[in-house]
This record gives structure tokens, sequence and C-alpha cells, in this order.
């Protein structure tokens, strides 16, 4: 037997331990929050008791899950989470605060084919709750409304209401009393979160949290909820127009990959079904340094427009500057048109940028990144009817990417007429397509006029 006690400090608002007191927390920063504690480590094999043993769950014995699922009848919020909400689901929606999560909430209250949906809410009234309600022409006799902090008179309420969809808005502001902390600390948001996570597969509520962060992607609440919860989805706001990107970091029941795209009105987020119309530019104007390309979100492809700016430098070292694109894959492809394709890019200065704001890391992007550098070295111009794909190796060699042929069909369906691609074997569409095997083949042989 070993026994040790010895005395620690906790922080009452994020937990975080120390040996010794301080004035001020060192991990949260909060001030007069360390109390002693004794921590008694002893240990004794002989005292410790047998547990008995638990039944095991026979597999094969146990109901198939229920596979309907609840739609919102918004087509871009069930794409992301997988084709609709799953029943007894826990999800968490975040995003910056004043971003429109309340204003999506609210559209998926009134849009979900549930019986009964009740909002909760610990930082708004009925009145300013029912204003927005309003404001967005949402039906009123569906949904029901809560405004309460504490998580064990919500869990009682929504067990004898038995709504079909529950929205905590947002879980910084609520509390349990299992945790001894404020509202909004790390240790009190994982408890009630841990508690709404028990209510939903106990009694297959769907739950959907709302959690704010900062501009750095920190705070009291998503990024540690994010192993607890079954989908955790972000709403970006795109940084050129008002348009709101719904993404899911996380989603047990569905593909991470897929992307919303949402516009920002009067009256409310408003679906973008033609995402290529807004990441592309007025087709009909030649801009030097400007290539169409497409680019995969989950199973919807939708084209973008690369722009590049070459400019000779001013300084002894060429700057590399890309905005949407990995800085360190521009440098990689400016190295291989340099050493694969003789473009000399070592006096110039080299600005890259991804039309509307997108970020974007697909390999398929490499061939028209390297066009649209070219274009601008050489002052020359491509048609605007032309879609370039491909991905660059440091070889010079031009692969194939995943998904060409959507790719390809999407765009003869916008109008496009040309498409340059890597050498590989597929049934030629409406377009006229250009095979590429090398990077110097394209630069040296194709005609950008």
């Amino acid at each position: 037997m070993s026994n040790k006690i010895t005395t620690i400090y906790s922080c009452s608002k994020c937990g975080a331990q120390a040996s010794k007191w301080n004035g001020r927390c060192l991990e949260c920063g909060a001030w007069g929050t360390l109390s002693e504690e004794i921590k008694d480590s002893r240990k004794d094999d002989k005292q410790i008791k047998p547990l008995a043993a638990v039944d095991l769950v026979d597999l094969s014995a146990v109901a198939d899950i229920n596979k309907s699922r609840i739609n919102t009848n918004i087509s871009e919020i069930d794409r992301v989470f997988g084709g609709g909400i799953v029943p007894g689901s826990l999800s968490l929606l975040s995003g910056e605060p004043g971003i429109g999560k309340s204003t999506m909430l609210a559209q998926i209250a009134n849009g979900v084919g549930t019986d009964a949906v009740l909002y909760i809410s610990g930082e708004e009234s009925a009145l300013q709750i029912k204003d927005r309600f309003n404001r967005l022409n949402c039906d009123l006799r569906k949904i029901k409304f809560l405004s309460e902090n504490n998580v064990e008179k919500i869990i009682a309420t929504a067990i004898k209401a038995k709504p079909g969809l529950l929205i905590i808005d947002s879980i910084q502001t609520v509390y349990s009393l299992s945790a001894d902390s404020e509202p909004g600390s790390i240790s009190q948001i994982k408890a009630a979160t841990l508690r709404f996570l028990e209510l939903a597969k106990q009694n297959n509520i769907s739950v959907i949290l709302t959690g704010h962060i900062t501009k750095d992607g920190q705070v009291a609440g998503p990024k540690s909820l994010e192993h607890i919860v079954d989908t955790v989805m972000y709403l970006e706001t795109e940084t050129a127009h008002h348009y709101r990107l719904l993404r899911a970091a996380k989603n047990r029941f569905g593909s991470v990959n897929e992307m919303g795209l949402f516009e920002m009105t009067g009256a409310g987020l408003k679906e973008v079904t033609n995402p290529s119309g807004v990441f592309v530019e007025n087709r009909g104007e030649k801009i030097s340094g400007s290539i169409i390309s497409s680019v995969m979100e989950g199973t919807r492809p939708f084209l973008i427009e690369i722009q590049a700016l070459v400019t000779k430098t001013v300084f002894g070292y060429p700057q590399r500057k890309a905005s949407g694109f990995d800085l360190n894959r521009l440098q990689v492809l400016t190295a291989v048109l340099t050493k694969r394709a003789n473009v000399n890019l070592t006096n110039q200065d080299v600005i890259l940028n991804v039309v509307g704001g997108l970020r974007i890391s697909d390999p398929s992007l490499d061939l028209a990144v390297c066009l649209a550098i070219a274009s601008s070295l050489l002052n020359q111009t491509i048609g605007r009817d032309t879609i370039v794909l491909g991905e660059v190796g440091l070889g010079g060699e031009v692969r194939t990417v995943a998904k060409l042929k959507e790719r390809l069909n999407e765009a003869a369906k916008l109008g496009f007429k040309k498409a340059i691609i890597p050498a590989v074997d597929i049934k030629p569409n409406k377009l006229n397509i250009t095979k590429i095997k090398r990077l110097l083949d394209l630069i040296d042989n194709f005609c950008l006029t």
C-alpha cells in the first residue's frame, strides 16, 4: 500500500490544477478562482472489492436504427447533415457572434417536419424571439419557447413535452447543478452537454446546440465539445459578399466534405442553388492571369475563378502571396514552372487570389494556377469559355483528378465550350477537350489567345 496525501489548488472556472497557489489561473486567466483541495492518492489493493460482471449485448438481437431522418426542407442544410437530422442525435452549430446562427436555427425550427419544436434561449425574451420568427415568416403554431438557463429544468420540460427537435441557444448560457463553476466555463459547458447527450439518446429527441467562437477558434465551448456531439457544423462568412458557408467538421451519420452556401438577406438566409455563379465573375471579359477551374465540395462540383498577378520584384527576394490558396503549394508550383516549363520566375513577384474569398486546398487547381501565372507573365488571355483541370507533379507531369467527369459535366451545363485536362481516357461530351501530359506542352505549344 502506498500512502500519499498532497495539497493542490484547483480553478473553479476552468478546472485547471496547480501545485501552488496563485492569484491568477495560468490556464484561463481568471483572478481569485484557485482554491485549496486535498488529494488522497492512497491505494490498497486488498481494500478494493471486485465488481460484478455486467451483461453482454448481443448485437444481432439489437433492433436496427430508424433510418428515417428529419428534413428541414432546406436542401443546403439537409445536404450538410447528410440527408437530414438523425432522430436522437446531438448536433453543435458554432460560429462567430452575429454571423447568423440564431437566424438559421429559426429557419430550421420552421422547416422541420416534426409535430413540435422546443426552442430554448437564455439570452433573449419571448418577445424578442417572436419578433425574429415573425420577420422570418415562421409558423409559430408548432414552435414552443422556454426562457430558462437551468439544464435540469430544460430536460424535465423536454421529457414532458416530447418535442421532435430541441434547440438550445446557446450552450454558453445554460448551467447544470452537477458542476459548481459559473455558466460559460469549460467544466460547466461539458457537464451541460453530457446531460443533453443523455437526453437525446434515451428519449430519441434530436438536440441542436449553438456555441460562439472567437476569430481564433477558441472559447469555452465548441472546440472542447467536438468529441461529445454527433455532428459539428461551422457557419462561416465569405469575405467579399454577404454569403454564409455551412461546413461539417464532424458527422457520424454522413460526409464531412459537404458545404452549404447561403445569402444573408433581410428575410433570413436564402439558399444559393448555383454556387458557380457566385465565385465566377463576368465571363464575357478577358483578363490576363484569369483562369476558370472546378472544385468538389462533397458530392457537388462548382466552378471558381483563379487570378494571378506576376510583376517584376523590386526587392532582392521575389515575393509569393496567396489569398484562398495554400502558400506552400504556390511556392512548389512556381518552382515547377521555373524548372520544368522554362518559365523564369526568379525575379518575379507572384500574387494569387481565389475569387469570392473561398479557401481551397483541392490539388485539381494546380494546372489552372500554373496557367494563370504564365498568362499573367506573358500578358496573354485565355477564353472565358475554357475550364482547366489537373494536378501538377514535381516532374512537371499533369495527373488526373478525382471526379473529373462530374466537373466537366457541370462546366458543359453552364455553357463552357473547351476544357484542358490531363491525358486520361474519358468519353468526350459537349466540350472540346485538350489533353495535356506535361506542363511544358501546355506552356510551349498551347496558344493562350
